[in-house]
């Protein structure tokens, strides 16, 4: 569900953001650092040497001021580079320790002291009051112009600042133009991905992982316990731990508009970019934001997410299985000591919210569709996480589907015509695809006609079914089938004809001739031609058990699909 935000001092700052550093001036990675400031021609003509530095020398530097007061620090406003000869400091050690103390209370970037005009050497407490502040502090040992070292740094913040704003409106430009097209988040975070050169990932507001961008190869590492790794970035965030970051130097950007809050955008690091990575990150969360707000209460995230993550289960689209896991973990579907199903949905009248439907039985649903070659169109596939142990029997799963039946404003619809063909339990990720296959299979076989629904049948029940699923890759048993069948398909192909549909009518009723012709929507005569027809291009007895038990695997096979 989002989340309104009423109250600013309520709200969850992105980390590294503009709350992050003193005096709300936050990170820019288009400004420089001391440490390349240090690096320029017109500061190594003062021979400079870093007395303070590592993490300090990363401070970014807005801006270069020039002062020898001892009331400097009133002057400033936070995030510039302070040059001086100090000889208008206090004398006093106490005063020059709380000198610098000022000074990092501003948020000045770094200190460089040349020496020669007043100061021979740095005094010592001065160095340490900078160590314990971490403030960047280097000594000048030979006299430079001020003013041309001041010019050169200007001039690189300026033209690093106008190159940030070409490239921030090239950015702007091009998330305005998703989000105007209607682009779904997926993209969206694909393209944010490309743009940074790094992982990035959309989340909602329970931490599970709606959208992401990773190579496949670190899917399990960046995803492997993501909702605590997740909530624990985010408490820091708060705290102000690491400024505008998370742990592991995440970047992190709410998704916000109009006062209400749909998730984070996540960014791992990565190299820095023109425009500055904070506001890449915000612009494709501007579109993200635009695109829930077109949407309205439609949770059109969720929905497009779970489905693209069972599109590219079912196809394969994973490197390990182990990163497969851990994605289905981090959206929310639990598989390690859990129970799972592989569901398919068939009929009319359930449309419901599959993930709400399974909360009902303790447990958790992702929603989607078939995928490849014989795949029903209107077919919906459920990865189903149960508790261990957790009852799934007929009634159960009769409860499930009149759950599935239900409008989202919780009005219950009709049922009678929902199918649910449930594959075998399985407590891995590969026992999950198995039966997933399953109960594909199990679709699309008929439901004899009549029958009130809701009906559950599951692969269990149906050996046969489960063998040709077992079976389905083995080359011998697909050319076995095709040229059993090979007289009907090509009857049917050149005249359009039905005799494959009759013969899985009779399949599906063995021994009720009458239930058969009713199931194919013939007349009883007509029936009877069809399977003479059939039996008379097949040549085969229709009533020989073996014949038919050869020719119901053999349409098995072929209705089966690719996987």
């Amino acid at each position: 569900m989002p989340e309104r935000r009423e109250d600013e001092a309520d709200r969850t700052d992105r980390p590294g953001g503009a709350t992050g550093a003193p005096n709300g001036h936050g990170t820019d990675d288009a400004l420089p650092t001391v440490r390349e400031i240090l690096a320029l021609d017109a500061v190594a003509a003062g021979v400079p040497e870093v007395l303070v530095g590592d993490a300090a020398l990363d401070a970014r530097v807005r801006w270069v001021h020039v002062s020898d007061s001892a009331g400097v620090a009133r002057l400033l406003d936070g995030g510039e580079l302070l040059l001086s000869t100090g000889s208008g400091w206090p004398t006093e050690p106490d005063e020059l320790r709380s000198f610098i103390a000022g000074l990092v209370e501003v948020g000045v970037s770094g200190l460089v002291l040349e020496l020669g005009a007043h100061y021979r050497y740095v005094p010592a407490v001065v160095h340490r009051a900078a160590a314990e502040h971490g403030l960047a502090l280097a000594a000048l040992h030979r006299e430079v112009k001020f003013v041309g070292l001041t010019q050169a740094v200007h001039r690189r913040i300026i033209s690093e600042q106008n190159a940030a704003l070409h490239a921030r409106d090239e950015v702007r430009e091009r998330f305005t133009a998703l989000a105007l097209r209607g682009a779904p988040p997926d993209y969206i975070v694909q393209q944010l991905a490309q743009t940074l050169s790094a992982p990035v990932l959309l989340e909602n507001l329970a931490h599970e992982v709606v959208a992401a961008d990773l190579p496949p190869e670190a899917e399990e590492e960046v995803l492997a316990g993501w909702q605590l790794r997740s909530r624990d970035a985010h408490r820091r965030s708060a705290r102000g731990a690491a400024g505008a970051r998370g742990s592991d130097d995440w970047l992190i950007v709410p998704v916000e508009a109009r006062g209400i809050r749909w998730g984070h955008l996540i960014a791992l690091p990565g190299p820095a970019h023109p425009a500055g990575r904070t506001s890449v990150l915000e612009q494709g969360a501007i579109a993200l934001a635009l695109g829930r707000l077109a949407d309205g209460d439609d949770d059109a995230w969720g929905r497009i997410g779970r489905q693209r993550l069972v599109e590219h289960l079912l196809g394969g689209r994973f490197a390990a299985p182990g990163g497969a896991v851990a994605r289905l973990e981090a959206a929310g579907l639990p598989v390690r000591g859990a129970d799972l199903y592989g569901v398919v949905l068939t009929g009319r009248g359930a449309d419901g919210d599959a993930d709400a439907a399974a909360r009902g039985l303790g447990g958790r649903a992702l929603d989607g569709r078939p995928v490849g070659a014989g795949a029903t169109a209107s077919a919906r596939v459920l990865l189903v996480s149960l508790p261990g142990g957790t009852r799934f029997d007929d009634d159960a799963a009769r409860g499930f589907a009149g759950r599935l039946a239900t409008r989202a404003e919780g009005a219950p619809t009709d049922a009678s015509g929902v199918v649910l063909s449930i594959g075998a339990s399985a407590g891995d990720l590969d026992g999950l695809l198995v039966s997933v296959q399953e109960a594909l299979d199990l679709s699309r076989t008929p439901v004899p006609r009549g029958t009130r629904g809701p009906v559950v049948r599951r692969s269990q029940d149906r050996p046969l079914v489960r063998l040709v699923t077992a079976l389905r890759d083995d080359h011998r048993l697909q050319e076995l089938g095709e040229r059993m069948l090979a007289p009907l398909i090509e009857h049917d192909l050149a005249r359009g004809g039905d005799l494959l549909d009759v013969l899985a009518a009779m399949l599906a009723h063995p021994g009720n001739r009458t239930a058969a012709a009713q199931a194919s929507h013939l007349s009883r005569s007509v029936f009877y031609q069809r399977l003479a027809l059939i039996g008379d291009l097949l040549g085969a007895d229709l009533d020989d058990g073996e014949t038919l038990t050869a020719l119901h695997l053999a349409l098995l096979v072929r209705r089966s699909g690719v996987r």
